[in-house]
């Protein structure tokens, strides 16, 4: 990594002539909802994404068979529309990836695969210019924070001043890498605090 980082769920698809109102997807979703705790969550991300609300790719950045064992572990038995839109045309990013990949699951709270589903939807929204949890597709800050708790406990610990997700992730890979550019004595005098910490609402 080079210091590029200091500047900065049987499942199936539906076809398209039995595609449903995206309106609907949430309720769907939720009604085959098997209550596992990143469920909720990402109900939400894929019916923004199939709203065309965020930023993310098709299937959250996901293969198609991640996306359909993913819908299969949280949705079992629940039909979704074709997929709604294509890739959304990203700068390549990928060494920026694997070290977001490296630093998701070296904090992972088991290794089941799910963890690393979430990793790759995280790191697809880091491709996205937004707040993370605009950019995800999720309604609330603080189900970014709980999907984060939940499947990276050790991870979010170290934002014990609530920093935005995005630039606290980018400073994690900084710090890895011995980058120390910021210059402020403290984040309380730092002419750059409302960019680091400020409302993400």
């Amino acid at each position: 990594m080079s210091s590029q980082y200091a500047a900065t769920y049987n499942t199936e698809l539906m076809t398209t002539e039995e595609t449903e109102q995206p309106q609907s997807i949430y309720g769907t979703l939720m009604q085959h909802s098997q209550g596992l705790p990143n469920s909720r969550a990402l109900a939400c991300m894929i019916s923004s994404l199939y709203k065309g609300q965020g930023a993310m790719p098709s299937r959250l950045g996901l293969s198609r068979a991640d996306f359909k064992g993913l819908l299969q572990l949280h949705f079992t038995g629940c039909r979704l529309p074709a997929d709604p839109r294509t890739e959304l045309e990203q700068q390549d990013r990928a060494i920026e990836a694997d070290d977001l990949k490296r630093l998701f699951l070296t904090h992972r709270r088991d290794n089941e695969q799910e963890r690393e589903w979430i990793a790759d939807i995280l790191i697809a929204g880091c491709m996205a210019s937004d707040h993370l949890w605009q950019d995800l597709g999720l309604w609330q800050r603080a189900d970014l924070t709980a999907l984060i708790q939940y499947n990276f406990p050790s991870l979010a610990a170290r934002n014990d001043r609530d920093m935005k997700w995005k630039k606290f992730f980018y400073k994690q890979l900084c710090i890895s890498e011995g980058i120390y550019i910021c210059r402020a004595p403290s984040c309380e005098v730092c002419t750059d605090y409302d960019n680091c910490f400020g409302s993400e609402e």
